[in-house]
This record gives structure tokens, sequence and C-alpha cells, in this order.
């Protein structure tokens, strides 16, 4: 299982707007891209699919820019994931309406599956951006 190369973006993105929380009133796209070293347009575009899963607020024109919608310790890895990917959802057995599977129907793992899809956002969302936005842990 591997984060996408936008998840993880954002999870950067993020991070380091955790930094600045409360220091500061809005963050531009171009102050987040030099501090992090990620292009400026990879920056916009999550901006936009960021606000649009209400995880910052944003605002164009003068004075214009993004902030965290909510404090840091209240934003999850699990958050950030599924505002860039959609649910987390380790098989297709575990994720709403039809499935592609052909061994459905007598699969013996499927019952398994949602615990074991619920251990992982699980461990996700133990994950804040106050952690991930705080020094290098000992």
């Amino acid at each position: 299982m591997r984060l996408t190369a936008q998840a993880d973006y954002a999870v950067v993105m993020l991070s380091a707007a955790a930094r600045h929380c409360g220091v500061s009133g809005r963050l531009n796209a171009t102050l987040i891209a030099e501090e992090t070293g990620l292009p400026l347009p990879t920056v916009q575009k999550l901006v936009s699919r960021l606000s649009a899963a209400g995880l910052i607020e944003s605002a164009r024109g003068t004075g214009g820019g993004f902030r965290l919608a909510r404090p840091p310790a209240t934003i999850s890895l699990a958050d950030i994931v599924e505002a860039i990917e959609g649910p987390i959802a380790l098989t297709a057995c575990v994720e709403a309406g039809a499935h592609d599977c052909a061994v459905e129907g007598n699969c013996r793992v499927k019952p398994h599956m949602s615990h074991v899809n619920g251990a992982v956002r699980g461990a996700l969302a133990g994950v804040t951006l106050a952690t991930l936005s705080a020094g290098v842990p000992a």
C-alpha cells in the first residue's frame, strides 16, 4: 500500500501550514511551495482540493490566501488522505456498492477485511497535523 504523490504532497503542504498556524493570518501558495519544495502548480491544485474537502479555507484577491479550517490537532492523516484519494478502502469488498471480484461469492477473507480496513484507517486517524508539524521525534 502506498500513498499517491498527491496525497503525500497534501500531507507535506498541510504540515507546513500547521507550523504557521497562529503565527500568521493567511498563507499563500508561493510561500508554501518555497518552504516545502513542492511545485507551485501542485500546491495551487491541492489548495483547491483541500478547500473543497473543508480542510482549509481559501480566499482570492488582495489579502487572500489560505489557512487551516480547524486546529492542527483536529485534522488527521486519514482526513487528508481521504480528501485527496476518497474513502480509505484496501480492497474492493470494503467499498460500498457493486464489487468487481471474481471470488466474492465464496471468499473466506472478505468477512475480515472490514476489520483490517478499519485498523488501517484508525492508525491514520490517530496521527494529527499537530504531531506531523512538531519537531522530529527522538
